[in-house]
Formats: structure tokens, sequence, C-alpha cells
């Protein structure tokens, strides 16, 4: 017993050691002042819109971005959250791992923070490079942009409530990833673009509040590999009433912008600055086989 509650007040004295130090990942290539510069190449100029898809409400969409391309979740209607998944584009099998994202960054992502994905691939998928909310944390320790709530599901809604929901942000995700060739195990966790979110600091539960989000706001992401992307606007629109507490949250579009780097220097930036597209993880997998 002596030993057990000596371990205890050892983990209760010692300070938080972070188990990832993210200065032990290997640095973006082309540098940060390069992703600092990529937040205005579409205000100046240096990035035209190539595609543009609006994400119905209780819906999902996809569209493709290529290496190098830069692409934004835009508010332009009304204070809406969205669940977002990301594949590789020729290997659907390396997907978005919210949980390895999480451990190297932190609970939510902004800008300079990078969309990991899963093992055995384990690269950068994506950075963020603009984020217009910039929300930081609140004192009730909230964030915005969170890789810890997954993403609603009609299952759990059925464990619930009993009842069938069809919109959910899992079921929105479904159905756009059967359009394009996947199924539902493909379907993975999510990034909650907008969403404010965290833990409460009594009963540790996952908690939301309205999103802090408005018309103009926008992520914005460069593409470090050639990526499907699929967003679902969130049935609990902007996530001001718990899931499965009823009411009927008010549902808005958003809109997918993808950009591509013009001439006048901003086509060559990248390559200029040493950028390259991701690599899949030079791991051996041999694994002491």
């Amino acid at each position: 017993m002596a030993d057990d509650e000596d371990r205890r007040e050892l983990a209760r004295r010692t300070k938080p050691i972070p188990c990832y130090a993210v200065e032990q990942i290997p640095k973006k290539l082309g540098g940060d002042e390069l992703y600092a510069s990529l937040a205005t190449v579409v205000a100046s100029g240096k990035a035209k819109l190539i595609h543009e898809v609006e994400i119905p409400p209780y819906d999902a969409r996809s569209w493709v971005v290529k290496a190098g391309q830069i692409w934004r979740i835009v508010c332009h209607k009304g204070p809406q959250v969205a669940d977002m998944n990301c594949w590789s584009l020729t290997n659907p099998s390396e997907r978005f791992y919210s949980s390895k994202t999480r451990q190297i960054h932190a609970t939510h992502l902004t800008t300079g923070d990078r969309l990991w994905s899963n093992m055995p691939y384990v690269r950068p998928l994506a950075t963020i490079v603009h984020d217009t909310i910039a929300y930081g944390w609140d004192e009730d320790g909230a964030g915005v942009h969170d890789v810890i709530g997954s993403r609603c599901d009609p299952y759990t809604n059925f464990l619930m409530t009993g009842n069938e929901k069809h919109t959910c942000c899992h079921s929105n995700l479904l159905r756009q990833a059967r359009r394009d060739g996947l199924t539902e195990e493909d379907v993975h966790d999510v990034l909650n673009v907008f969403m404010c979110t965290g833990f409460t600091k009594d009963t540790h539960q996952y908690f939301t509040k309205p999103s802090p989000v408005q018309v103009g706001d926008y992520l914005e992401f460069l593409a470090e590999t050639d990526l499907r992307v699929s967003a679902s606007t969130c049935p609990q629109g902007d996530v001001s009433i718990a899931c499965g507490a009823g009411g009927e949250p008010v549902v808005y579009p958003l809109k997918a912008e993808v950009y591509e780097l013009t001439s006048e220097n901003g086509d060559t930036m990248l390559e200029d600055a040493g950028w390259k597209p991701s690599s899949v993880n030079g791991y051996s997998r041999n694994h002491g086989l």
C-alpha cells in the first residue's frame, strides 16, 4: 500500500509532461515565413478562385484539392459549424487522423497546425494557414476548431432518443462518401470547423457553446498532398443546443472555395521557398518482426 500511495503522490505533485514536443516534428518545408505569407495570397491577387461548392443545410459535399492549392471553408449565410473529413486522393485508406493531430498539437487547432494522416502513413495532409476567428481559450477552457468531439451520428442518437435521424454529420458524410465511391468505413473522426467546445472543469465532460463564427469568417488550409475533402453542415447549427436535447436549431449552408496560386511569382512562391508535397512516413514497417 505504501508503494501505491507513493506513486499516487508522485503523480499528483508532478507537473504535466507534454507527450510530444512539437519542436521535434520535422519543420514545415519552405519555413514558417512562407506559411505566414500564404494567409494573404488571396487578398493580394496571388491566388485565384478555381472551384466553389455550396454545402447545403443538413448535407455534405466534397471537393478535390491538389498539392500546393489552398482551400477555405467559409461562413457566408449565418453561424454554422462543419464536420470535415479528408483523404489522400489516390489512396483513401490514408485519411485524417484526429487523435494523432490532437496529440501533436492540441485539442483545438488554429493557424500553423497541421492535419496528420493515419498509420502507417503519418504525414501532414494539410496545414492551417489562416484562422479568422483566432479564438484562443476562454475562461471555461473552450476553444474553436476541435479534434476531440468526433461527429454527431445516428447510432448514438438512437441510443439517446430511440428515434431514427438521417441528417447527423456521420450520415451526411456517408451519403457524400457513397457518391465519391467510398463506404461508411471510410468516414472518420473529424475536424469540427467553427465549433466551440471543451471539457467541463468539474466532471470533465465534453461541452459545446454557441459558435463564435460570423458571416465572413473562414478557416484556410494549404494542401500538402493531393486530397479529397468533404464537409457536413451540422444539424445542430451553431451547436447552442445539445445533441439529442430536442429543439429545432437553425442550420445554414456553408461554402468551400479552392484557390490556385497564380503568376506574378505566386505560382512559384512555394517552390522558390523550398516547399514540396509531403511524403509518406519513412518508417520501415518492420515492427521488430
